[in-house]
């Protein structure tokens, strides 16, 4: 009852991606990775990222806000 062989990790893994598929799998193994260099960027803080010298300053009021436009929808 030891730890399983590779013949038991094999039909896992065959399992795994009869019932995802490959593309779902690709495509969660990148979000995953995305999410890790996010955290890992958080993690460094803010004051180590490089500033471009050509962006504009932004003001933000309140970071729970988002700014958006409303454009009216015309009847036809």
């Amino acid at each position: 009852m030891g730890s399983f062989s590779i013949w038991h990790w094999l039909i896992v893994l065959v399992i795994v991606m009869l019932v995802f598929g490959t593309k779902k799998l690709g495509s969660m193994g990148g979000d995953l990775g995305k999410a890790v260099k996010g955290f890992k960027d958080g993690i460094k803080g803010e004051e180590e990222k490089p500033v471009a010298q050509n962006s504009m300053p932004t003001q933000v009021a309140d970071k729970g806000t988002i700014d958006v436009e409303a454009k009216e929808k015309t009847k036809i």
